[in-house]
């Protein structure tokens, strides 16, 4: 499918590019190449593959859960504008009628 400048032009107004007349030129070949391209993967014969198919092994990236040192409350209160004991004080965001 070969897309015209105006398609390319209204394309870029949909999403609020200004474009050179010689980048509408460029990108009418290049969105028609990728229109062609996305038409050729339609004809494949996917009827075999599951829908959660993956490309590459699934693995688990996390990591394994430790127990650190971490830092006590008042070394995290430290720099706190306001707090309330243990707590930080902030201004309410709900309406409290």
């Amino acid at each position: 499918m070969q897309l015209s400048h105006e398609q390319v032009r209204h394309i870029a107004e949909l999403a609020k590019l200004a474009l050179t007349d010689d980048e509408v030129e460029r990108f009418a070949q290049q969105l028609s190449d990728v229109l062609a391209w996305a038409e050729e993967l339609k004809r494949l014969d996917t009827d075999s593959i599951p829908p959660t198919a993956q490309v590459f092994d699934l693995r688990n990236v996390t990591r394994p859960d430790v127990v650190r040192p971490s830092l006590t409350a008042e070394e995290v209160l430290a720099n706190a504008p306001q707090r309330d004991g243990d707590y930080f004080r902030v201004k309410p965001i709900l309406d409290q009628s």
